[in-house]
């Protein structure tokens, strides 16, 4: 017998076709996996978050549980990084938990600061302070320098009403209110140096 390549191509069609007729009619086992641990987060709250190592304002994703920091990713529909982020940006859950290398237990960051600090002149260790003394420490500072620097006229005789002391840098993670209340106050102290690092 005599074998032509049309004849070859539909022998070898039918062939396929019978091998796959037997296989998808005859019964077949199925698989389930059943899982020891429960979904990491089920039963989380999800929060939306900008990125706060740079000015560049990528997407996060929060996952919360029982006021409890569960998982921190990026955020796919956020137009900046749609959903990625740098090296920083993902260790960003190292802010607040991490995960210890012997039981590979998630717990809080021992090295996270949760109260402010003060380093007085000379000293050569930091040492803890109340937010209320802060506060009033940082307002003293910035009226003596204001009271110091304040020029009301400039060398021209002009009304300058300002202060070159004094300088505000404003952060990524701002929005248009803080950024407006921020601006608001710095120009009521005579303040004309303020910038905001984000780019985008």
């Amino acid at each position: 017998m005599e074998l032509t390549r049309r004849g070859f191509l539909a022998a070898s069609g039918a062939a396929l076709a019978g091998s796959l007729a037997f296989e998808l009619s005859r019964q077949s086992v199925a698989f389930a996996f059943e899982a020891d641990q429960e979904w990491k987060l089920v039963n989380t709250e999800e929060y939306t978050g900008v990125c706060c190592y740079c000015s560049g304002g990528c997407g996060s994703i929060i996952s919360v549980r029982d006021n409890e920091l569960i998982n921190l990713e990026g955020d796919i529909d956020n137009p900046i990084s749609a959903g990625g982020l740098c090296s920083k940006g993902a260790t960003m859950f190292q802010l607040r938990n991490v995960v210890t290398e012997d039981t590979r237990e998630v717990i809080h960051n021992p090295n996270r600061t949760t109260k402010p600090l003060v380093r007085r002149p000379g000293a050569a260790e930091w040492s803890d302070i109340s937010w209320d003394e802060l506060v009033k420490e940082v307002a003293r500072h910035v009226k003596d320098t204001r009271d110091a620097t304040f020029e009301e006229k400039d060398k021209n005789g002009l009304t300058v009403n300002r202060t070159l002391a004094i300088a505000s840098l404003g952060g990524s993670q701002q929005n248009n209110e803080e950024d407006y209340l921020i601006l608001k106050s710095m120009r009521s102290l005579g303040v004309i140096a303020i910038d905001n690092q984000a780019r985008v």
